[in-house]
């Protein structure tokens, strides 16, 4: 008979089963991929949850516990079993299995009786890891998604491009996302001994939510890159993703290498131009305003026949003349991901892309392409 006991502090557990359930999908027609898997053993409690598209295990070493008094394994609802320990007091939380498959979850005053599945139904996850994984430091991982994750299409007409391309050449990470209509390009030198080339898509959706379970802090993250998967470890969370299949599109020719418009623009200043200009926007699909430069002068502009128009002016350093529209949605994306007091807008005519860089952070290039209008 499968038995099971422990006692554990609220805010260890309540950790634990946040990062694990962020692998539950509520669209998951199969019982048992609804659950989150308790598995305690003599080291410690692994908790296990997959939706085949992605798979977390999350650990809490034995010191970390008040007590382990008897090991054993059993699957609870995932959906459940965190609201019902985010709600109990902060206290200490007994959990014991009884009668093969029932957990009573307990504090002095509370007590909960679940059922449960049996936990050999639960899928056999291959978290094996490789010997030389790639070590990149957590912060910059995090800045590495939040700088181009916005850029992935949400269609899944073109499946590829939901996700993030990941190119891994002496010693060199080059991480691109598009959706064909704008474009963000991230790169960093890693510390790889390995020559073989890497050139994996992995799912921008995916890497969100890894993302959600980083800290700001300095520790390592490990990549472990396989054919169809790559696994990342944290700490005590093991994070497994599936890789999208197929050639990520060639794009090193799109983003050009002259521009006849250099314009260095205030962040602030570009920001809440773009931004105030796209509330008298009509196409809420498109957000579409105009840049205008003539010599010194920027403006950007909307006209919306049913709502009214506005204009914003600033000086900049220049001689050029063009006129140029956009997504005000896209260009705000891509101004963000910056976090500097100064951008450079880069153009060579009204119907090239607008690119978009720093001269303070030479590794971010975001890419816009502009708007035909009538």
């Amino acid at each position: 008979m499968i038995k099971m006991k422990l006692v554990v502090k609220k805010e260890i557990l309540l950790e634990s089963l946040n990062n694990t359930a962020r692998a539950i999908s509520t669209k998951n027609l199969i019982p048992i991929l609804t659950g989150i898997k308790f598995d305690l053993k003599e080291d410690g409690l692994y908790l296990y949850a997959s939706d085949t598209d992605v798979s977390i295990r999350s650990f809490i070493p034995k010191d970390k516990l008040t007590s382990l008094d008897e090991i054993g394994s059993i699957v609870i609802g995932g959906k459940y079993i965190v609201e019902i320990i985010r709600k109990l007091p902060n206290t200490d939380i007994s959990i014991e299995v009884i009668d093969g498959f029932k957990m009573i979850v307990s504090t002095d005053n509370t007590e909960f009786n679940l059922n449960g599945i049996n936990p050999n139904e639960f899928p056999n996850l291959d978290l094996d890891e490789t010997k030389e994984p790639i070590i990149i430091n957590n912060g910059v991982f995090k800045d590495i998604i939040n700088q181009t994750v916005f850029a992935t299409s949400q269609s899944e007409t073109r499946p590829l491009l939901t996700g993030i391309n990941f190119r891994i050449n002496k010693g060199e990470l080059d991480v691109i996302a598009t959706d064909s209509y704008r474009l963000a390009r991230k790169l960093v030198a890693i510390d790889k001994s390995d020559e073989t080339d890497i050139n994996i898509v992995i799912p921008g959706k995916n890497l969100l939510e890894l993302t959600k379970m980083l800290d700001n802090d300095e520790q390592s993250l490990e990549l472990h890159l396989f054919s169809n998967k790559v696994l990342f470890k944290y700490g005590n969370i093991v994070f497994l993703s599936r890789l999208l299949s197929g050639t990520y599109p060639t794009t090193s020719d799109i983003i050009p290498k002259d521009f006849n418009i250099l314009l260095e623009c205030s962040f602030n200043d570009l920001y809440n131009m773009i931004d105030r200009a796209s509330l008298l926007t009509s196409d809420r699909e498109k957000n579409t305003i105009k840049l205008s430069l003539n010599g010194n002068e920027l403006m950007i502009s909307s006209n919306s026949p049913e709502i009214g128009k506005v204009e914003e002016k600033i000086s900049v350093v220049s001689d050029k003349k063009i006129d140029i529209s956009f997504s005000s949605k896209f260009m705000l994306d891509a101004i963000k991901s910056f976090n500097k007091e100064k951008i450079v807008l880069c153009m060579n005519n009204d119907s090239s892309p607008i690119v978009i860089k720093s001269s303070e952070d030479s590794s971010l290039v975001q890419l816009v392409l502009p708007i035909k209008t009538c």
